[in-house]
């Protein structure tokens, strides 16, 4: 099954959609706010003339709050990147929200007015000091995966997206043996006890991945054009290294206990795999010289707790009344409920994360658990 007829984020603003718990999200947004500021610089300090229009995509935009984050943010480093060069702003931006068909896109239009008001409002103070702003914002939903193309021939100049590009197009094909047996059988993604085949099986479908994604980019994009990527990935070409996947571990231990139980038929854990895979920065590095219209301007590391930006959560109350355990699993279940529900069935999913919420307060109060997050700038070269 491909990952655009099955994945999407919890949808709505109720105590498990991804609206409310995408708080890991939105810490790991304020990281990649530096290499954006930077990549827009580059852009405007490019051209010679000031642009008249310009092209801007969110790839994985989701919904909730850090939808408009972004956009906010981007739109803000073309206004003082414009201010320090001391020329006109692009007269207008287009600005395009991406994500899969199945996305929560009514809570995106939802988040529109205010957008707007604050957009204007920012443009109206900042024109009576210096006459450099002014910018008209026109937002469009672009609905579609983005292994393949989403825009017109040379339209983009900036790509951003985060927390995005370690979801797969698809689960890898050859998972299963002739005969039925499940090579990755007791694992729902790659796992230290994972055979080599299914870790090949696994890079290899990155691989073929991030090439469509590159060549589709690299069609849309202009010359000088720039891409930043943000992504949960790891440090080293070891694939289980870093405990990257130990999220899907305790999950799979949770449905190991419910197996256990009779709640859950074994066949059915063991026929699951996540399009899900963390890469390392050499894989993406041989994967953008090998398509090749793509240069590194830079690249990063850093790592992210399993609590981290908790305080950046939307609902406050909420968040101080839960247990760290809890507050993951609400986060997990945000992202991940859709494929999970599609494949196990809706009446398990409340009991399944309520356990992997013990397990992950256990883990956490034993053990620092993180993430691996990649950002890596890109240029566009012809």
């Amino acid at each position: 099954m491909e990952t655009v007829e099955t994945l999407h984020m919890n949808k709505g603003a109720g105590e498990t959609s991804y609206a409310t718990n995408s708080f890991i999200q939105r810490k790991i947004l304020s990281l990649t706010k530096e290499a954006t500021e930077k990549a827009i610089m580059e852009i405007l300090c490019s051209t010679r003339s000031p642009l008249i229009n310009m092209g801007i995509a969110d790839l994985g935009c989701s919904s909730g709050p850090n939808v408009f984050k972004v956009m906010s943010e981007i739109v803000e480093a073309i206004n003082a990147a414009s201010n320090m060069l001391a020329r006109p702003a692009p007269e207008e931006l287009m600005l395009y929200m991406n994500d899969l068909f199945t996305n929560d896109f009514n809570n995106v239009f939802a988040s529109l007015p205010s957008f707007h008001k604050k957009i204007n409002q920012q443009n109206g103070n900042d024109s009576k000091n210096n006459g450099y702003f002014g910018s008209k914002c026109f937002v469009s939903a672009v609905p579609g995966t983005f292994y393949g193309r989403l825009f017109p021939t040379k339209s983009i100049h900036f790509v951003h997206s985060s927390s995005s590009i370690h979801w797969l197009s698809r689960v890898p094909g050859v998972l299963e043996e002739k005969g039925g047996r499940r090579l990755n059988k007791g694992n729902l993604c790659i796992s230290k006890n994972s055979p080599n085949c299914v870790l090949q099986a696994y890079s290899q479908q990155f691989q073929n991945d991030l090439s469509c994604f590159l060549k589709s980019r690299s069609q849309e994009m202009v010359y000088g054009g720039r891409m930043v990527l943000s992504f949960l990935g790891r440090q080293s070409m070891e694939y289980t290294s870093s405990n990257c996947y130990y999220q899907w571990e305790l999950l799979a231990r949770a449905l190991k206990t419910m197996v256990s139980e009779g709640l859950v038929k074994e066949e059915k854990v063991d026929s699951f795999n996540a399009p899900y895979y963390a890469c390392c920065y050499e894989e993406l590095k041989m994967e953008i010289k090998k398509e090749g219209s793509f240069s590194v301007d830079s690249h990063e590391a850093y790592e992210v707790d399993w609590d981290d930006g908790k305080d950046l959560q939307s609902d406050h109350d909420l968040s101080e009344t839960m247990s760290k355990g809890e507050r993951f699993s609400r986060a997990m279940r945000a992202a991940v409920e859709s494929i999970l529900e599609y494949h196990f069935g809706n009446h398990l999913m409340d009991e399944l994360f309520q356990r992997y919420a013990i397990l992950v307060e256990d883990h956490l109060s034993k053990n620092r658990a993180t993430f691996i997050n990649l950002i890596i700038s890109l240029v566009k070269q012809y």
